[in-house]
């Protein structure tokens, strides 16, 4: 969803869609729900921590894979969350 919307227009949508068609899509459980608002809670005034932010961090620890990010400084302090850069 926040690739979605980075999008421009609905052309960029489309394209991106379809994209995306060729990955698993990983919905939050509840745990990572819950691990998520411990890390908003913690780090939303220190560290500017958004709420989506927290929710994709804690689904990739929850089904234990790395993130693949550009933007480090928004996850660095996510415990046990592992941070690659896609290239």
């Amino acid at each position: 969803m926040e690739l979605l919307q980075g999008c421009r227009n609905l052309a960029e949508q489309r394209q991106l869609e379809k994209k995306l068609l060729g990955f698993t899509l990983h919905w939050p459980t509840q745990a990572d729900c819950q691990r998520a608002f411990q890390d908003f809670a913690a780090f939303r005034l220190s560290q500017g921590l958004g709420l989506i932010d927290a929710l994709i961090g804690q689904t990739a620890v929850g089904i234990g894979e790395p993130l693949a990010t550009f933007n480090i400084k928004h996850y660095a302090f996510i415990t046990g969350l592992s941070i690659v850069q896609p290239y």
